[in-house]
C-alpha cells in the first residue's frame, strides 16, 4: 500500500472518530440538559409547597441543642391534617386541631429511621396553657406551640416541621399503582361505605388508603388501632418508594412530589435542597429500616367530660434518654 493510500486511510478513521465523538458528546449534553431540566421541575414543584411563616418557638423556650455524636441526628415533627382538601391560608396552623402527631428521628449514621406516634388524646401540658390534650396545642398556639409541646415530651429539638393533609396519602398512593400490605384486623371502613378490608395481605388504592388511615370507630380500642394502621401504611408507602424501580423513574417520582405538594406546608428550612440532601444520605435505607413504636401511655381515661389518654411519663424518661442520646434503634417499648 502506498504512503498516499495509508495517509488518506488514516484521516478517514480520523473523520469517523471525530463523528462518533461528536455525537457521543451531543447525546451526553442533551442528556445532562434533560436531567437538569427534570431536577429543575422537581425543586420548582417541591419548593411550591406552602411555608410555615413562624414554625418553631423562642429560642430560650427550647431544649440545649444536642452535643457529641449525636448532634448529627434529626428530628423532623409530622402533623397529619383530615381536613379533607388542600391545606389554604393557614398562616400557624392556628385553629386547627392535629389529628396525627409523630416524631421522625433519622439516626446520625443515617441508616436507620425511628418514628414515634404520639397519640392525638394524650393528656401532657401544654406549655402557658396547662393541662390539655396535645393535639389542642396546634389550635392554641399554632406551629410554634406544638414544637415546643413535643420538645418538652420528647427533650431533644425538633429540627423541621411538615403537616401534610390526608388527602395527600390518596395522591402518592395512585401514583405508586397502589400500596400492599398485611391488614391484621379485618373491618368495613367507616369512611368508605360498601368497602370492607381482609385480614391479611391487601392491596389499597388511594381512595382506600384514605379510608384505611382514617378508620377508628370499627376497633375496640379506636385511636390506638388507628395509629397502628397509620404507622402500618406509612411502612408500606415508604417502602415502596424507596425500590430503585421507583426511584430510577422520573414519571413516577414526578408524580409522587406533584401528588403531595398541594397537601403539605413545610417549614421554611425544609427545602428541595434540604430533601434532595437527605434523601442521598439515606439512599441505602428501605423499608425494614424502619421502625414505628408510640409514645408510653398508661390507657384511657376521663377528665371531666373529656376522654384522654395517660401518658406513662416514667418510661418515657427512658424514650428522652434515647432522643438525647441517638440510640432509639435499641430502644424496646415496654410489653402491656
Amino acid at each position: 500500500m502506498s504512503d498516499t493510500r495509508r495517509h488518506e486511510r488514516r484521516n478517514r478513521k480520523r473523520r469517523r472518530l471525530r463523528i462518533v465523538l461528536i455525537s457521543l458528546g451531543t447525546v451526553l449534553a442533551l442528556l445532562v440538559g434533560t436531567v437538569a431540566v427534570y431536577v429543575a421541575h422537581l425543586a420548582n414543584t417541591f419548593d411550591s409547597t406552602e411555608s410555615i411563616p413562624e414554625a418553631f418557638p423562642d429560642d430560650s423556650l427550647r431544649p440545649e441543642e444536642t452535643q457529641g455524636d449525636a448532634a448529627n441526628s434529626q428530628n423532623i415533627l409530622l402533623l397529619g391534617s383530615d381536613t379533607r382538601g388542600e391545606l389554604e391560608n393557614i398562616d400557624n396552623a392556628g385553629g386547627q386541631h392535629s389529628d396525627t402527631m409523630m416524631v421522625a428521628h433519622i439516626s446520625g449514621d443515617r441508616k436507620s429511621i425511628q418514628i414515634m406516634s404520639l397519640m392525638r388524646d394524650s393528656w401532657v401540658e401544654v406549655p402557658g396553657k396547662g393541662e390539655r390534650k396535645i393535639n389542642a396545642a396546634l389550635s392554641l398556639g399554632g406551629v410554634p406551640l406544638a414544637v415546643q409541646t413535643v420538645e418538652s415530651l420528647i427533650g431533644v429539638r425538633i429540627d423541621h416541621v411538615a403537616i401534610v393533609d390526608f388527602s395527600g396519602f390518596e395522591g402518592m398512593t395512585n401514583a405508586l399503582g397502589g400500596v400492599q400490605l398485611d391488614n391484621p384486623i379485618a373491618f368495613e371502613p367507616y369512611h368508605l361505605k360498601g368497602a370492607y378490608f381482609n385480614k391479611g395481605r391487601i392491596n389499597l388504592d388511594g381512595e382506600q388508603a384514605l379510608a384505611f388511615v382514617r378508620e377508628r370507630y370499627a376497633f375496640k380500642d379506636g385511636d390506638y388501632q388507628r395509629v397502628r394502621n397509620q404507622q402500618l401504611f406509612i411502612k408500606a408507602l415508604v417502602g415502596e418508594v424507596m425500590t430503585a424501580e421507583t426511584l430510577t423513574n422520573p414519571v413516577t417520582v414526578s408524580n409522587l412530589v406533584g401528588a403531595v405538594a398541594p397537601f403539605m406546608k413545610v417549614d421554611k428550612e425544609f427545602t428541595s435542597a434540604y430533601a434532595a440532601s437527605l434523601g442521598f444520605e439515606l439512599r441505602d435505607v428501605r423499608g425494614s429500616d424502619m421502625t414505628f413504636f408510640t409514645m408510653p401511655t398508661l390507657g384511657t381515661g376521663m377528665v371531666g367530660s373529656q376522654s384522654i389518654v395517660r401518658v406513662d411519663f416514667d418510661a418515657l424518661e427512658t424514650v428522652k434518654k434515647h432522643f438525647r442520646e441517638d440510640t432509639l434503634l435499641g430502644y424496646t417499648p415496654k410489653k402491656k
